[in-house]
């Protein structure tokens, strides 16, 4: 196992276990799909080839857990899914009567919330097939702040745009069941 860690997140990485991509395109991954997300500030082909020199390659087998709702030890990270898919739930329920939230693929960023503001995590997110993703440590975040501030500024608007999708996402969703519900109890 390699013992490369994800900045202070506690989190080990294994660069041979689980690869989907024999080559070590990764970066240019990250970069191209960090460059394709909406935002009103984006991130142009420059500033999307800097990020990845701080960020990590993590890999997941199907059926791994990214993260775990409740997790207060390895918060310190975020996730951007580069290939493979993976199934967000509540996570806090008992076995089997967990609350499917979304399944997400390449593109998706995972655990930003928890990277911000170090809280627990908020949901439990499980590869639903193998994942190749690139970790961005908060101490990663902070060595792009002092040489790229600009970069690591449009950087933190591309992710707060993104957490406000999510929960605009969400609040549809539980608008959905809240509807659900009062339906079930006037019958």
């Amino acid at each position: 196992m390699n013992d490369l860690a994800l900045g202070d997140a506690g989190l080990d990485l294994n660069a041979d276990q689980g690869r989907l991509s024999p080559d070590r395109g990764w970066p240019a991954r990250a970069a191209d799909l960090l460059q394709g997300f909406r935002a009103i500030v984006r991130l142009d082909a420059q500033d999307a080839q800097t990020v990845p020199a701080y960020l990590r390659e993590v890999s997941y087998s199907q059926g791994d857990v990214l993260f775990r709702a409740g997790d207060t030890e390895a918060v310190a990270h975020l996730l951007l899914v580069l290939e493979g898919e993976v199934s967000v739930d509540t996570g806090n329920s008992p076995p089997g009567l967990e609350v499917p939230i979304a399944v997400l693929g390449a593109g998706s960023v995972l655990g930003e919330m928890a990277l911000l503001d170090g809280a627990p995590r908020s949901a439990t997110c499980t590869a639903v097939s193998p994942v190749l993703a690139a970790g961005l440590a908060r101490r990663g975040l902070e060595r792009l702040i002092d040489p790229h501030p600009w970069v690591a500024a449009r950087l933190m608007v591309v992710l707060a745009q993104h957490m406000a999708e999510r929960l605009r996402a969400l609040d549809d969703q539980l608008r959905m069941y809240g509807q659900t519900h009062a339906a079930i109890r006037a019958a």
